[in-house]
């Protein structure tokens, strides 16, 4: 019974999960827009996050290079050291740090934010004075980060490589022409631009299940760690969950 029960209360937060998000695609391109808080929310998902992301994605460039070193230079292949921090980075390790770190930043301060909001019942006052709270509050969040989880993963792409650079002159030296030369010259359309892509999925699913945690929270204070924790646990499993159909989807394609 207990499985069973678990698996009704599983496929019915989905349920609630996709009328959550279908929601916010009515209430996306119905007017009026929010746009003066969606610019106060993109600053704060993108600019308040740049030093947590460049830090992390440049020491994630140290480490891979470090550890990758070795190995090629045991079999011979140290000059493709460069290429082979690019792909790893780029097309993978860059994106995926940058989505976790923004999931346990961003995510937890909106779950939080919302779940205080809906304790203190500034929610329900919103829709006494004639505002609609969904638009204002969960729509320009989900909105900000779409757009701004993508460009953090740029920004933290330059970053790794970076700090790829500099650890491949710890222990050799390769001037700094060379090292972007190879770089360039090994990555790919279908190393970049997937990447990319996918980071669009990550940055709205982030904004949808911190959103849905806090606007739905219950049990009062309680709620408000909960749903903070919630949005943060939830997120980076789904960042996972789509970042390995990515990598299929990625794969197919390029066998065409």
């Amino acid at each position: 019974m207990n499985i069973v029960r678990g698996i009704r209360n599983f496929f019915g937060q989905v349920g609630l999960v996709s009328r959550f998000a279908g929601r916010f695609f009515y209430e996306c391109f119905t007017p009026p827009f929010e746009l003066k808080e969606t610019l106060k929310q993109s600053y704060n998902v993108g600019v308040l996050s740049i030093p947590l992301v460049g830090i992390t994605a440049f020491i994630m460039g140290l480490v891979v290079t470090l550890q990758s070193r070795p190995t090629l230079v045991q079999f011979g292949a140290g000059s493709w050291l460069p290429a082979m921090a690019a792909v790893g980075l780029v097309r993978e390790i860059a994106p995926v740090v940058t989505a976790l770190m923004s999931a346990g930043k961003v995510g937890s301060n909106i779950g939080a934010e919302l779940s205080s909001m809906k304790v203190t019942e500034q929610i329900d006052a919103m829709e006494v004075s004639g505002t609609n709270p969904f638009k204002f509050i969960v729509v320009t969040r989900i909105v900000a980060t779409t757009l701004m989880i993508p460009v953090l993963a740029v920004y933290a792409d330059g970053c790794s490589l970076v700090g790829s650079y500099l650890a491949a002159n710890i222990k050799g030296f390769i001037s700094f022409n060379l090292f972007f030369s190879q770089v360039y010259r090994k990555l790919i359309f279908l190393d970049i631009f997937p990447s990319l892509i996918k980071t669009f999925f990550f940055g709205f699913t982030i904004g949808l299940i911190s959103c849905y945690q806090g606007y739905n929270s219950k049990k009062g204070t309680e709620g408000v760690g909960k749903s903070a924790n919630a949005s943060v646990v939830i997120s980076s499993l789904l960042i996972f969950v789509i970042d390995l159909l990515a990598v299929q989807i990625t794969n197919i394609i390029g066998d065409y």
